[in-house]
């Protein structure tokens, strides 16, 4: 009976928490002309404001999930919460471009002890005949946040400002630690050895924080050095790993044919996808001369149909091969993003949402059997690490997905203003990000062939 009542408990604190970083994020995708309006910032600076939050998610995922094992999952899990409502509450106070970003880049830092304890925490108290019903339940969450983040973050903007979307997450966050501290007495730790693998740590952060950084600057000689920095930096990174005793990250998992293509799978698709919000909104809001709110109800076609499709994937999961089914999303995703690559100035709305359902039965498909191939690849004592990887995979192919939106703006845009009479060459750069993407998720489709016989 103690163990029922825990699962419900841990399933509903990461329920929460889950869905606090998607809304957030889509959300300001709304609310993003809105706030560079206000803090007078440029089309680069705006993008700023999403890739300063993946950057430091990013680049602390791996660290984090070693310390939860060290320290305990649920300690780091609630610390994680306390930081990012702070966050949130210090990003609706900045009161300039700068403070904004250093501010998102502290929730990032938030959102990155979350990200890497929610799957950690339901492996722990969920059988693997169970897991991937909770798995499908908390991805659910997450497809909730992306549904309510257009349409609640829209009139939020709209009505109360841009401050009140970071202020909306405070309660919830509360609720969370509340639920955490009251009800879910046991603690979770790695057996073994607690040492901490500092060097890998270093070597880790430096070469993803470069290599994010130089990939978003591309454009520039001073991206290039970054990026080949960033090569040597991770080929210091491995070495150390394969050296460490008690190393960061196991290498040996990527042996794992199942556990490496799988989280290939899931880096292609978060590249493919994350981006599609954003290029949506500028189109609504710029070339069609829709309002937020009114962009906002068009946006939460994907996420709505997300939050219906993930669960009774989840359960599928359990029940036939994942592969299937993340085949079938992969494949709709491709479908919806090359249609998306045709817009024009004279696209119906109808257009837009079609494909954004499809985008979305796409992406409920996907996501919860492929975190359940991930996490079931692995054994228990490598939760923490598969649960880093999942992470992982979803904040790096997020800023993939950004940094690929501020290389081809920068290439076709330069630093022009988003003004009507520049408004063509935002449709071309759309179109081009589009069809990129597009291309990039039909590859995939090859993992996830090569996949199928590995097992």
């Amino acid at each position: 009976m103690k163990d029922d009542y825990l699962k419900v408990y841990v399933l509903c604190a990461v329920t929460f928490s889950s869905f606090l970083a998607p809304f957030m994020g889509s959300s300001i995708n709304v609310a993003l002309p809105l706030m560079g309006e206000s803090l007078n910032m440029g089309p680069s600076q705006q993008t700023w404001i999403i890739t300063a939050f993946l950057l430091t998610a990013n680049v602390f995922l791996l660290p984090f999930g070693r310390l939860s094992e060290i320290y305990g999952i649920k300690r780091l899990f609630i610390s994680g919460n306390i930081i990012f409502i702070t966050a949130s509450v210090l990003c609706a106070m900045a009161p300039d471009a700068a403070s904004i970003i250093l501010f998102r880049a502290f929730q990032g830092i938030g959102a990155s002890m979350v990200l890497v304890t929610r799957l950690s925490l339901i492996s722990m108290v969920f059988p693997a005949s169970e897991r991937g019903r909770a798995i499908g339940v908390n991805t659910a969450a997450i497809d909730m946040g992306l549904f309510a983040g257009p349409i609640l973050g829209g009139f939020l903007a709209e009505i109360m400002g841009w401050e009140s979307i970071f202020l909306f997450t405070v309660p919830v966050g509360i609720l969370v630690i509340l639920i955490s501290l009251s009800r879910i007495d046991d603690e979770w730790m790695a057996g073994g050895s607690k040492k901490f693998d500092l060097e890998g740590s270093l070597t880790y952060c430096t070469s993803l924080f470069l290599f994010i950084q130089g990939f978003s600057t591309l454009a520039s000689v001073k991206g290039l050095l970054l990026l080949v920095l960033s090569f040597l930096a991770f080929s210091l990174f491995i070495k150390t790993e394969t050296q460490a005793r008690n190393p960061l990250f196991n290498v040996e998992l990527f042996k794992n044919r199942r556990f490496s293509f799988s989280s290939l799978e899931a880096l292609v698709v978060f590249t493919s996808t994350f981006a599609v919000s954003l290029l949506l909104s500028y189109h609504l809001q710029y070339v069609r001369g829709l309002s937020p709110s009114a962009s906002g109800l068009i946006l939460i076609v994907q996420p709505l149909m997300m939050a219906l499709i993930a669960p009774l994937a989840g359960r599928m999961a359990d029940m036939v091969k994942p592969h299937i089914l993340t085949s079938a999303g992969m494949v709709l995703i491709f479908m919806a993003l090359m249609g998306f690559a045709t817009l024009g100035p004279d696209t119906p709305e109808t257009a837009v949402i079609m494909g954004l359902m499809l985008l979305g039965t796409g992406m409920g498909l996907f996501s919860s059997p492929n975190t359940t191939k991930i996490m079931c690849s692995v054994k228990r004592d490598h939760d923490g690490v598969a649960s880093a990887t999942v992470s992982s995979m979803l904040l790096i192919g997020q800023a993939f997905s950004m940094g690929t939106v501020t290389l081809i703006f920068a290439f076709l845009m330069g630093s022009v203003s988003l003004s009507p009479a520049n408004y063509g060459l935002l449709m071309e750069s759309t179109r081009k990000c589009f069809l990129l993407f597009g291309i990039i998720c039909f590859i995939g489709l090859f993992a996830t062939a090569i996949h199928r016989n590995s097992y």
